[in-house]
């Protein structure tokens, strides 16, 4: 009996079980569908516990597509961990999931921006930049005024000449005078301060 090919991008066949279980014990391509069906609140542990153990990218990527659907604390939470992870495409994609989702990922800013591993407080930088949180560029002065890592005050420099305004040129020249032996903080923080000068037609708030 000759195979039957399949055919390129169809749908797989649903799978008989529950999604939560299909999710959790069925082929890649059921896992998948399964994914992609669990949008609501309720399936956030499902999807999350599945998060966590997930190996094949095109499953974690519709996990963290239906997470960043259901858009709560609870689904931003289940992501979080994931900024963490030794697999860059999986802390990228993790990464993109929480800037979907800026509104519910907000109430953890200052926790990733206090955090201790420098990596994640950088990363952390990257979701206040889509956040619409008016506690955004307060947030990313504080990091100017108290971190010691110069990577993660480019970070948050880089963000502050995009988001920030006028009340961040203090924080700005602050910072750049804590790191006189990193000239090019000084520069950077040079450029934000002329992006958002009221002087220059910067932003105003």
């Amino acid at each position: 009996m000759p195979l039957i090919r399949k055919t390129p991008g169809a749908t797989p066949p649903a799978s008989a079980s529950s999604p939560a279980t299909a999710l959790r014990d069925g082929t890649p391509d059921e896992r998948w569908a399964a994914a992609r069906s669990l949008a609501t609140p309720a399936d956030v542990d499902a999807l999350g516990q599945a998060l966590a153990t997930e190996p094949d990218p095109r499953v974690r990527e519709a996990i963290l597509t239906s997470l960043a659907r259901i858009d709560s604390r609870e689904a931003a939470a289940a992501v979080i961990p994931h900024i963490r992870s030794d697999d860059a495409a999986l802390r990228t994609a993790a990464l993109d999931a929480l800037r979907a989702m800026a509104q519910a990922s907000g109430a953890a800013l200052p926790d990733l921006l206090g955090d201790a591993d420098s990596d994640v407080r950088v990363l952390a930088c990257e979701v206040v930049r889509a956040s619409p949180d008016p506690r955004a560029t307060r947030l990313l002065c504080d990091l100017l005024d108290r971190d010691p890592e110069p990577n993660v005050c480019a970070a948050a420099i880089d963000v502050l000449a995009e988001v920030g305004g006028p009340d961040a040129l203090p924080a700005l020249n602050r910072c750049a005078e804590r790191f006189p032996d990193q000239p090019f903080l000084a520069f950077s923080a040079k450029v934000a301060m002329d992006r958002i000068s009221p002087q220059n037609g910067g932003r105003l708030g």
